[in-house]
């Protein structure tokens, strides 16, 4: 789950109900073999429904700014 806090999760046996999916198909090229697979996205950890209940809103990651200056000496 993108974008889901360290220790958050869903288990084996939960019940999850994902509001407003968007299925998207991918097919990437590795090494001579093509590997295909289908991918389900929402909106947010906290757009989720598990087991009835909606995640607290500790189950989403805090922001993280990284930046980089390329062009910079080492």
């Amino acid at each position: 789950v993108y974008n889901a806090a360290p220790g958050w999760g869903v288990t084996v046996g939960d019940a999850l109900a994902l509001p407003e999916p968007v299925l998207s198909q991918h097919q990437h090229l590795h090494q001579g073999q093509t590997f295909s697979f289908l991918g389900i996205r929402v909106s947010s950890p906290l757009s989720l429904v598990v087991n009835g209940r909606r995640p607290p809103a500790s189950a989403l990651a805090p922001p993280r700014l990284a930046l980089s200056n390329p062009s910079a000496p080492p």
